[in-house]
């Protein structure tokens, strides 16, 4: 049965809110909504064209238009409370599943919980579960990664290498230098389908391998400007190289500073000739299990996520060109990455890492 043409008579004035309601970017849907359906009323349309014009159902035309009557233009905005059991997870409550979440495994024998584990173990729904986490900051899906350097050189090898980022030589040039090892040049199964509209880009999870290479990269700390270059392997020739290339594009009468990981090849007799043959340049060493001391890391992971982690390619050269390809765009308006955490915060956080180690084993 239709629904018969109901008018509304608006309040004074209500019918230029309302409009700017309707017409206005920040307000809200649900409220843009029950505008219109009184708007369409009070221009005498009928029930069931209003449903079709607003897109909602009939019980829905008529709630907004009694409640308006009853209650003018406010009773639009403001939601009345819903019904339902009310909440009766208190402080104490709260606090025993978070230690419980915090200092005891799952029943399961799994890793760590879940929602719908801690639901069933404590009798709360899963919601329930998921706003504590959330309100706590619990994540115990997530884990991230560490190591605590156990260089006995530590502390001079940290003093040296943040120096040479808040503090240069004058007269040189520092440069953040590693290899990017084994980057594969694969090739989807299948054709992925592209962005839309509620839809996130796809490509298969399977690949097919077509080689790798080694990107060799020489960041400039003070400038941003990266010297690479892509080598089928990353041993000892290559390496330096490299760095005799490094070497030769620097001006000369300046000295050459250089920050480096504990890689093997780094540190053979061959090197240490080179360095013999070029005593301008000084290659400094971050300490052991501390490669995230060393800012040419923070180019590798730009590179990954901007670059090869959706890349599809048929051949090695065609991933040596979309790297320097990137890489040479990038060199056209190089920004550098700049070193802001000092030795003393950076010490204070390796002490109190190793102090919880200690109190937990």
């Amino acid at each position: 049965m239709p629904l018969p043409i109901r008018i509304i008579r608006l309040h004074r004035g209500d019918r230029q809110e309302l409009e700017a309601w309707v017409r206005g970017r920040t307000t809200p849907q649900r409220v843009v909504e029950r505008a219109k359906i009184v708007l369409a009323s009070a221009d005498g349309m009928a029930g069931e064209a209003i449903c079709t014009t607003v897109g909602v159902s009939r019980p829905t035309v008529s709630l907004w238009l009694n409640r308006y009557e009853a209650e003018g233009r406010a009773a639009l905005v403001a939601d009345r409370p819903r019904s339902g059991r009310p909440r009766q997870l208190d402080a104490t409550e709260e606090a025993r599943i978070v230690a419980k979440t915090l200092n005891e495994a799952p029943p399961d024998s799994g890793t760590h919980w879940s929602t719908r584990v801690m639901a069933k173990e404590t009798g709360w729904d899963q919601a329930t579960i998921s706003r504590l986490w959330r309100a706590n900051g619990l994540k115990p899906h997530q884990v991230a990664y560490f190591k605590v350097s156990t260089d006995p050189a530590f502390v001079a090898k940290l003093r040296d290498v943040v120096g040479l980022y808040v503090n240069p030589p004058k007269r040189a040039v520092v440069f953040s230098m590693d290899e990017k090892s084994q980057i594969q040049a694969p090739d989807r199964t299948q054709p992925g389908l592209p962005l839309k509209k509620g839809r996130a880009g796809t490509f298969t999870h399977d690949y097919k391998r077509h080689g790798t290479t080694t990107l060799f990269a020489a960041l400039n700390v003070r400038t941003g400007d990266v010297q690479h270059e892509c080598r089928p392997k990353h041993k000892q020739q290559d390496f330096l190289a490299f760095m005799t290339r490094v070497e030769r594009d620097v001006a000369a009468g300046l000295s050459v500073h250089v920050i480096l990981d504990n890689y093997a090849t780094h540190k053979t007799p061959d090197v240490e000739k080179w360095l013999r043959r070029h005593p301008r340049v000084h290659f400094h060493f971050t300490p052991t299990s501390a490669s995230w001391l060393n800012l040419v890391e923070l180019l590798f992971n730009e590179l990954s996520r901007r670059k090869l982690r959706r890349l599809a390619v048929n051949s090695v050269a065609e991933l040596i060109a979309a790297i320097t390809t990137y890489l040479d765009r990038r060199n056209e308006n190089p920004t550098p990455f700049v070193w802001t955490a000092s030795v003393r915060s950076i010490l204070a956080k390796v002490r109190k890492a190793k102090d919880t180690l200690a109190s937990h084993h």
